[in-house]
């Protein structure tokens, strides 16, 4: 880095230091500190500026820099916004109910609280009247098993790293199992929540059909018959803990199964929508308006997923 280079990030540096420890900037004192004119102080102003709003674009903290005229220099303000906008309660109320994830003895009083949450009571009037219908009509799914203190039992044995004891109805058959497992995850996905969760003390070669699978089986919530949280504690090293950010990428459609890539080509109106669907997917090849797609996916949902598109002919997998 040239040395001219080097000056402007330490007085810029500097500058935002001091600001953020609430002191006010005389653009005088720095032109005579730095050696430098009236415009690049003006200009490292700036360019701080630019960089508050950049972060506000990831964090939502609104920060500004002000020319306070009563003490003669530059100083920082925050405007802090405590409550969510009657525009963002909107949002908010409109994904979860048409997530219908919970049910309606626990999605109402929620949805209830977020209207609730609006501080002028013309936007709340508002807020009400726009989801009114859709709260009146909210239709529960049909396993009808209460979630909330479940899920909120499974994230403390995650982050508690705590072995599970769980009965778990399967889907095939309805057999109950009984597993000790690794929870490592809980994750919401088109209605359902599930979790994740490495099976203890199991003969892989008979139970799975890749025993060498190193990822973590997936149980949906609502069919977990029985759980107990056990007071022993499992360690995970860093390396080869769960990224659920980076799992949650790969598993769209919540099927157990490998770790596997799949090339296809699509030629429907609208490729952002399998790009959205399948957040590792890649365009290798576009001609004539069709697609040639691979994704890294989790499970052998994305199988049955490719052959129900009528737009996809599948290429490898």
């Amino acid at each position: 880095m040239a040395a001219g280079s080097e000056d402007k990030a330490a007085r810029i540096l500097s500058i935002y230091s001091r600001l953020k420890e609430g002191q006010i900037v005389n653009k005088a004192q720095e032109c005579a500190a730095y050696g430098v004119n009236a415009r690049t102080i003006q200009r490292d102003v700036a360019d701080i500026q630019n960089f508050l709003q950049e972060r506000k674009s990831r964090t939502g903290e609104e920060q500004e820099i002000v020319y306070d005229k009563a003490k003669g220099g530059y100083r920082l303000i925050t405007k802090t916004e405590p409550q969510l906008k009657p525009k963002e309660l909107l949002a908010v109320c409109k994904v979860l109910l048409e997530s219908r994830s919970l049910l309606r003895e626990e999605m109402l009083p929620i949805i209830n609280k977020l209207v609730d949450a609006c501080a002028d009571e013309k936007d709340k009037k508002l807020l009400k009247s726009y989801i009114g219908n859709e709260m009146h009509h909210y239709i529960e799914l049909h396993h009808g098993t209460k979630l909330l203190d479940r899920l909120w039992e499974l994230e403390s044995a995650v982050r508690e790293q705590r072995y599970l004891q769980i009965r778990y109805k399967k889907l095939k058959n309805q057999e109950v199992v009984t597993r000790k497992v690794k929870p490592v995850g809980v994750m919401f996905s088109e209605f359902y929540y599930y979790l994740t969760a490495f099976i203890e003390d199991i003969d892989r070669e008979k139970a799975f059909q890749n025993p060498d699978d190193p990822f973590p089986t997936i149980y949906r919530v609502d069919r977990l018959e029985d759980v107990e949280v056990l007071d022993e504690h499992f360690r995970v090293p860093y390396a080869e803990r769960l990224e659920e950010g980076e799992f949650r990428k790969r598993v769209q459609f919540m099927y157990g199964g490998r770790l596997q890539r799949v090339t296809f080509r699509y030629s429907g109106p609208d490729i952002n929508a399998v790009l959205d669907r399948l957040p590792t997917a890649e365009v290798r090849e576009e001609k004539d308006g069709v697609y040639t797609v691979t994704a890294e996916v989790f499970g052998k949902g994305i199988e049955m997923w490719m052959k129900s598109q009528a737009y996809i002919e599948v290429l490898d997998h």
